[in-house]
């Protein structure tokens, strides 16, 4: 159910104040300290950012896929590592217990997924199980009323907070592909569950990612989510509303880029005038003003079609595909646009150029997004 107008605009306006009075300010140290401050993520608390996505009969503020949309747009406008505190818990974390959790599962376990007294995470990616998802060899072999994982996953976002994994794990090793994978739901504190150090990434320093390894975790087959050989439709299903996601999370950097190329060009001088008048400089603006605007309004489309109950697999993942690819772009062009101040870290351009490059291999690379686009294309007759 959607807000009303007021009661949309107020949060609207909430998240934009609260990104730019309380984190734009401390990009660089967060950045410098690869962390966010803890009174930070308790005023995320506080504003419900842990339960956007989340229905209000578990404490969430039950946002539609619009109004997500519409909240990730402002939140893009500030480091993408602030977005990642609670992303996990809006998104993939949270979302297949969301939409296949039993009404037990649920109370359990999502009104501390919505408060950020829990944390979670989407444990899918293995070594030889990235894009190709369906390749999942983390085993779950019955035993009793129990589950016995075991298996290792990379690059997981967040797991060194989470209390909570979503875990894809093969159920039947002789099924082909995504046939014989199935969901669990994976509390922290099982013996047996182990958790890397964070890894060192290109960027959004502050944000972190983990390998996280299975050696005879017992986890009681009331925790599967779904039936079994449901981890691949869970997993897929999950991703279509989390491409939207962070769809609106690169239209909102390049937005914010788009801001400062402005502000920076009408400002600095060469050749006796801002170089906002040279026609060189116009045209990036013109081309990452296009494109932006174009990124805004498939992810808004699409989000609005996916609230009306329309299947929007294709949809999503081209939404993803151009908003992401198109970020990139806009990163870049501000870095010539900022010229020698863009290479530097004075300005943060070159931040934002190192941590958007992410957004085109998370949740699908943007070959996975072609080939989706293509396959569903196909189906539909064109």
């Amino acid at each position: 159910m959607a807000l009303d107008l007021d009661t949309r605009e107020q949060l609207i306006d909430t998240v934009r104040r609260f990104v730019a009075e309380r984190l734009r300010p401390i990009e660089a140290k967060v950045a410098e300290d690869d962390a966010v401050p803890a009174e930070i993520i308790e005023e995320m608390k506080g504003l419900g950012l842990f339960g956007l996505s989340i229905p209000e009969d578990f404490g969430g503020l039950g946002l539609n896929m619009e109004e997500e949309c519409l909240v990730g747009i402002e939140l893009g406008r500030a480091s993408p590592a602030f977005r990642s505190v609670f992303g996990t818990n809006v998104g993939i974390g949270s979302q297949g217990l969301v939409m296949f959790g039993t009404d037990a599962q649920k109370t359990k376990w999502l009104p501390g997924i919505a408060s950020g007294e829990i944390v979670t995470s989407f444990a899918l990616t293995e070594a030889e199980a990235g894009s190709d998802s369906a390749a999942v060899q983390t085993r779950a072999a019955r035993d009793g009323d129990d589950y016995v994982l075991n298996g290792a996953k990379r690059y997981i976002t967040n797991a060194g907070k989470a209390s909570l994994f979503t875990v894809m794990a093969r159920t039947d090793p002789e099924a082909k592909g995504g046939s014989g994978v199935s969901a669990f739901l994976v509390p922290r504190d099982l013996p047996g569950l182990g958790v890397s150090k964070p890894e060192k990434k290109m960027g959004q320093q502050g944000a972190h990612i983990h390998d996280v390894t299975f050696d005879n975790v017992r986890v009681p087959a009331w925790n599967r989510l779904g039936e079994e050989g449901e981890g691949f439709k869970v997993a897929m299903q999950v991703l279509d509303r989390g491409r939207l996601h962070i769809a609106s999370v690169c239209v909102g950097v390049a937005e914010r880029l788009l801001a400062d190329c402005v502000a920076y060009a009408s400002e600095r001088k060469q050749f006796g005038q801002p170089i906002a008048s040279f026609q060189l400089i116009q045209a990036m603006i013109a081309d990452s003003k296009t494109e932006a605007l174009a990124a805004r309004a498939l992810v808004l489309e699409t989000a609005r079609q996916r609230d009306a109950g329309a299947g929007v697999t294709l949809e999503a993942a081209a939404a993803k595909l151009f908003a992401s690819e198109m970020v990139g772009r806009v990163a870049d062009r501000a870095v010539q646009i900022f010229g020698g101040a863009g290479y530097v870290a004075d300005y943060g351009i070159e931040r934002l150029y190192r941590d958007v490059r992410i957004f085109r291999i998370y949740e699908g690379t943007s070959q996975i997004q072609q080939l989706v686009i293509a396959r569903e294309t196909l189906k539909r007759g064109g």
